[in-house]
């Protein structure tokens, strides 16, 4: 399989986002969760390509910073559109990558290492909008540290 070329996708996915790219939902909150999700998965065994690809994918086809449960599901979607042509993954690490954005901000837990450091991840930005994390909703050990140690 071709290696991700993950600029071209950081830029395709900023290109489309609908709200304005200083969003608290936007291109610098997509980066905190990449790099939150690259430090959970140097320690555990989850897939790095679909940890950074959620980074991406998550929060992309919102179309405000206004409460709404369907935007993972958008996000996953349009993940699909632009798979084969802008990034490839086997189905597994797809379906891995579509589910983690699918439910990413419906609480649950993982004990899937890719998934649960995908949501991790997002969580952990989580003081952006005031809200301290929580080491009970988090499915890593580093990722219930992190909340302890911030």
């Amino acid at each position: 399989m071709t290696p991700i070329n993950f600029d071209a996708v950081w830029d395709r996915v900023a290109k489309d986002f609908k709200c304005d790219l200083n969003s608290i939902h936007g291109p610098k909150h997509w980066r905190r969760v990449e790099e939150n999700a690259l430090k959970i998965s140097a320690t555990n065994s989850a897939v790095v390509d679909v940890v950074r690809l959620f980074a991406a994918f998550h929060d992309s086809r919102r179309d405000s910073d206004s409460f709404d449960l369907a935007h993972g599901e958008h996000g996953a979607r349009y993940a699909a559109e632009l798979r084969g042509n802008l990034f490839d993954l086997s189905d597994a690490h797809f379906d891995l990558l579509y589910y983690a954005c699918v439910w990413h901000t419906h609480g649950k837990l993982s004990e899937n290492p890719t998934i649960g450091a995908c949501w991790d991840a997002d969580r952990l930005d989580l003081r952006r909008v005031g809200i301290m994390p929580s080491a009970e909703l988090m499915s890593t050990e580093l990722g219930r540290s992190l909340c302890s140690n911030q």
